[in-house]
């Protein structure tokens, strides 16, 4: 068997013969198309695109804890019938109704809202005692224009005269005395929730009808007892919504703690809206709610983007010097707040860029 690095004279010959030919016709002018050829199969390649660059910034930097939070209307509880009879009507889930407006009706007579903090619980009528609740009757009636005196807590005939001048107006019996459970209190217009009574059902003693809540919206959070610190009455936070909007926030309140059912301990935290329209059409949703923590003052700070690992433990910045050198500089860093990120290290000032790294 021939070996292939000795193989017959002939055979060879003839492979000389053939390269020479080749490089004739290339010689007459197949060069040209080989070129040509060439040139269109390796273009030249474009020149890459320049990393992006940043400033290192001095200044000062915020940190944050973020928590779950549930957005919702403030406020929520019941209004209940002290009144019997058959309720034949109440407004719809979703529907506002102001003070002065019927919330729902009891055979067929409706049952008053009137702004007060105190609960109705006696009938208002001429011999009765003095008492706040009769001043703050006279309060809503002045306000509605049937009262013309100074409200006080004295039932007198100008009540009695200001009671028949509303119960005209509304369509009402003009008894000159208003029945226990024909007005309710409240701080209040109220948000109708749910119908909690069924229509054609019988209502009294006490009994829920509706169930209701503030216009305004709050967000309820349950914080972690390790940072109950963050948590303080008027506080500011920042709110992150559904769709990525950021609106403003302030404490209100702050429950004591709470061993909820899985074992872990949380803090009750209330936080109403800077501006309630804010949060647009949404009912109900679950948001982020961003309580401040460390601040660090008059620091370097970069985007959280710009650093790169220098091995599994220490981080660095690629610092852009004179005529477009780069030279890697290690850094310790502090506190990272949002997108940024504390730094320091040797040599590293406000002002100079460093390279974001092409991911």
């Amino acid at each position: 068997m021939t070996s292939p690095d000795h193989e017959p004279r002939p055979r060879r010959r003839w492979r000389i013969f053939w390269i020479a030919a080749v490089v004739a016709v290339l010689a007459a002018g197949g060069g040209a198309v080989f070129a040509t050829t060439a040139l269109k199969a390796s273009p030249v390649p474009d020149e890459p695109p320049k990393a992006a660059e940043v400033e290192i910034a001095r200044g000062t930097l915020s940190g944050s804890v973020k928590a779950t939070g549930s957005l919702e209307y403030a406020n929520r509880h019941d209004v209940r019938s002290t009144i019997s009879g058959v309720l034949t009507s109440a407004p719809r889930p979703g529907t506002t109704v102001g003070i002065s407006k019927p919330l729902f009706w009891v055979d067929n007579v409706p049952v008053f809202l009137f702004r007060g903090s105190l609960p109705a619980w006696r009938t208002f009528e001429s011999g009765m005692d003095d008492g706040p609740d009769v001043q703050q009757l006279e309060k809503n009636l002045a306000a509605l224009g049937f009262f013309k005196g100074e409200p006080d807590q004295k039932f007198t005939w100008a009540t009695t005269s200001a009671i028949l001048a509303w119960q005209k107006a509304t369509g009402q019996e003009r008894t000159g005395r208003v029945d226990f459970g024909r007005i309710v209190f409240d701080r209040g217009a109220l948000r109708v929730q749910s119908v909690m009574a069924k229509i054609g059902g019988s209502v009294g003693g006490g009994a829920p009808v509706l169930s209701v809540t503030n216009r305004q919206k709050k967000v309820n959070v349950k914080l972690p007892l390790a940072n109950q610190q963050l948590a303080k009455v008027r506080g500011r936070v920042e709110i992150t919504l559904p769709d990525g909007t950021r609106i403003k926030g302030k404490v209100v309140s702050v429950g004591t703690p709470k061993q909820e059912s899985d074992g872990s301990v949380t803090i009750p935290v209330v936080v109403a809206l800077d501006d309630p329209a804010a949060a647009g059409d949404l009912q109900q949703a679950n948001v982020t709610v961003s309580f401040p923590s460390e601040v660090r003052k008059n620091v370097l700070s970069i985007p959280v983007v710009a650093l790169i690992a220098l091995d599994d433990e220490h981080f660095g910045v690629e610092v852009v010097g004179p005529k477009g050198s780069v030279r890697r500089v290690p850094v310790t860093t502090g506190l990272f707040a949002g997108d940024r990120v504390e730094i320091s290290g040797d040599g590293l000032e406000a002002g100079q860029k460093v390279v974001i790294p092409k991911l």
